[in-house]
């Protein structure tokens, strides 16, 4: 379950390094007017909203990564949860605010992710990890 935990964690984060990617780099660009469904006009005008957005998903990710160097599993499964728990609630907004699609593109992985994530017993890596350092 930890590895299923772990690889959704990772695809979520990869997922909002692509959103930030989009948001902050490409919003312009022949691709992003492509996915955003916008003129050049339009992009132009919300370039500096697209990049503060972007940059908030990079958080998001940054958070997500980070929690791949937490060794203690308690706190590593704190973090995790705190971070896929903004992102749906990112997502939830975003959907009822903006665009549907962005509850099914950003919820729903955070979702799954997190509902792996709670149903893990990380706590076997803290047991571990006592258990070494009492033996030494």
């Amino acid at each position: 379950m930890k590895i299923l935990a772990d690889l959704l964690t990772g695809i979520v984060a990869f997922l909002h390094l692509s959103f930030m990617a989009l948001e902050m780099f490409f919003w312009q660009k022949d691709i992003g007017l492509h996915v955003f469904k916008m003129t050049p006009e339009m992009a132009s005008q919300t370039a500096i909203l697209a990049q503060n957005q972007g940059l908030y998903n990079g958080i998001l990710a940054a958070g997500l990564i980070w929690s791949f160097f937490i060794y203690n599993g308690s706190f590593q499964k704190s973090v995790r949860t705190f971070f896929l728990i903004s992102i749906i609630i990112a997502g939830v907004f975003g959907a009822i605010t903006a665009k549907t699609s962005i509850l099914f593109v950003q919820a729903l992985p955070a979702l799954l992710a997190l509902i792996v994530v709670l149903m893990s017993n990380q706590d076997n890596t803290d047991r571990l990890l006592d258990n070494m350092g009492k033996k030494k």
